[in-house]
Formats: structure tokens, C-alpha cells, sequence
């Protein structure tokens, strides 16, 4: 048995994933007992560690218990659409930030960028337009960030054009 604290960790793959020491991560939250392997705060950290090893089937799995029993979690709301958008379910993962929206549309710019990219990508220039509009008066840094994002590729090319 192991003298360091689950929540100890805990902080050290969370390091360790900002480190992008996916590895080490994973040996850190696999370390922890069983018993709290599957809290809330333990399933989050999975959710950044797949994110961050880009497993998207896995980061749904795990992103969507974590939404339901953590609503508040804007992050897990976002890594579980962006995993879906990932695996070409963009339908999908703009219904995910839907039902997100209600909870963290008027604080989560990226919540707004991300349907914006999906309406996009659906041809919905109209709603990608308003989307981005949104994105952008919440974060202006999004105009610059979206230059080189391909999910944005139509919407470039409808706003130059006009």
C-alpha cells in the first residue's frame, strides 16, 4: 500500500498532463485506490488525461458520467463535444454544447467558438456567423485563433466574399 494521499495523487498527474507527460499521468491515477477511482474529481482528471492523448472514445465515456454528475464542469461539457467532433460526429457534438448551453452559455466563450466551428461544418453559415459574433465579444482573441482553424474554413470564405 502506498503512503501518498489519493488527493496527492491526484495533483501530480494534473502536473503531469500540463507537463504533457501523459505517462506519468496515467501511473499516477492508476495508483490511486480503488475505491476513489471512480469520484467525480478522479473521472476529471481522466477526462484532461485523454484529452491530452487525444483517445477520444474514451474521453466521451468518461467526460459523460462527469457531466451528469458534475453539470457545472463547463470543461467536461466541451472535451466531451470536442471528442465527439473529433470522431466526425459533429451532430452529435453540437447537441452535447446544446444541452450545456443553458448552464454556461452566458460565461463560456469557447462553448459558443465550438458551435460555431459545428454549425460550420454543417453548412449552417447563418448560425456560425452568430455563433462566432458571440465567441468573439466574449474572447476577441478568438478572430485571430480561428484564422487557422479549418472548422472555420467556410465561414472565412462566406465573410471575405462578402
Amino acid at each position: 500500500m502506498s503512503s501518498i494521499p489519493n488527493h496527492r495523487r491526484l495533483e501530480y498527474a494534473r502536473g503531469y498532463i500540463e507537463l504533457g507527460l501523459v505517462s506519468e499521468a496515467a501511473d499516477e491515477l492508476d495508483a490511486i485506490t480503488s475505491d476513489a477511482r471512480l469520484s467525480t474529481d478522479v473521472l476529471r482528471v481522466r477526462v484532461d488525461l485523454y484529452m491530452a492523448s487525444k483517445e477520444w472514445e474514451l474521453v466521451i465515456v468518461v467526460a459523460k458520467p462527469v457531466c451528469e454528475a458534475s453539470p457545472a464542469d463547463e470543461g467536461a461539457w466541451v472535451a466531451w463535444a470536442y471528442a465527439l467532433r473529433e470522431l466526425q460526429q459533429v451532430t452529435e457534438a453540437q447537441d452535447v454544447l446544446l444541452r450545456a448551453e443553458p448552464l454556461h452559455g452566458k460565461t463560456c466563450g469557447v462553448l459558443h467558438y465550438n458551435l460555431a466551428c459545428y454549425a460550420c461544418l454543417l453548412g449552417n453559415l447563418k448560425e456560425a456567423r452568430r455563433r462566432f459574433a458571440k465567441a468573439c465579444k466574449m474572447n476577441p482573441e478568438w478572430k485571430t485563433a480561428s484564422l487557422d482553424d479549418d472548422d472555420l474554413r467556410a465561414l472565412r470564405e462566406d465573410l471575405s466574399a462578402g
